[in-house]
């Protein structure tokens, strides 16, 4: 448990909300240090053959104006690359997703290790929001820089493995820490303390399958 602890620890979570053209978006940033050289970092979340090794199979045109979509998730636009600092993509999943987009920035510190930010924009459903707040794509988040990590330091799972790691009591342990932080960020926002309980909650049973009256703080 200490390890799911020291890892979900290494996040620095920050919840915000902007105007964009849509309307009213939500924000969600999540920054890491990795003991990588940046370039590495790069490859890691640009090559399509690696993004497949720590987060899902992609297929597309990956430049520019070129589309992409990830295996039953994401897809959309490449709308900004700047190699090997920043892109930025549209987020689009399901039949109406309106506005949604990620944008990573990489910063070296030093020769062999490496900032990453990624900052998620969407204008979310009010409904959706109000049940679940910042954490429905948080955690998912914190995973998937859980994934970066262990590929970047030689490891990592295949499919199969993270499928089943996910509903394994560790797994499960992950993704309520991780809600529980998401609920931290979201209150550092401020927001009334009976929200974020309510939505962290939400969250938390989501991800792991638990009756949400098994996880009330």
């Amino acid at each position: 448990m200490s390890e799911i602890v020291d890892e979900l620890n290494r996040l620095h979570r920050q919840v915000g909300v902007r105007q964009v053209e849509a309307g009213e978006a939500r924000t969600v940033l999540l920054r890491r240090t990795y003991d990588a050289e940046v370039a590495d970092v790069w490859d890691a979340v640009t090559s399509p053959e690696r993004i497949g090794r720590w987060f899902l199979p992609v297929t597309g045109e990956f430049k520019v104006g070129g589309r992409y979509q990830l295996e039953g998730n994401a897809g959309g636009e490449i709308l900004d690359c700047q190699e090997p600092t920043r892109l930025r993509v549209s987020w689009l999943y399901g039949p109406d997703p309106g506005f949604s987009e990620v944008e990573v920035r990489l910063t070296p510190q030093g020769d062999e290790r490496t900032v990453l930010e990624l900052e998620h924009v969407a204008v979310v459903p009010e409904g959706f929001w109000d049940q679940f707040g910042p954490g429905a794509v948080g955690v998912g988040w914190d995973l998937a820089f859980l994934g970066l990590g262990m590929h970047l330091a030689g490891g990592g799972m295949s499919k199969e493995e993270g499928e089943a790691w996910q509903v394994s009591p560790e797994g499960k342990a992950y993704a309520t820490r991780s809600g529980e932080l998401w609920g931290e960020a979201y209150a550092a926002s401020g927001v009334d303390e009976e929200t974020v309980a309510s939505t962290t909650t939400a969250t938390i049973a989501f991800y792991t399958g638990a009756e949400s009256g098994d996880n009330q703080s």
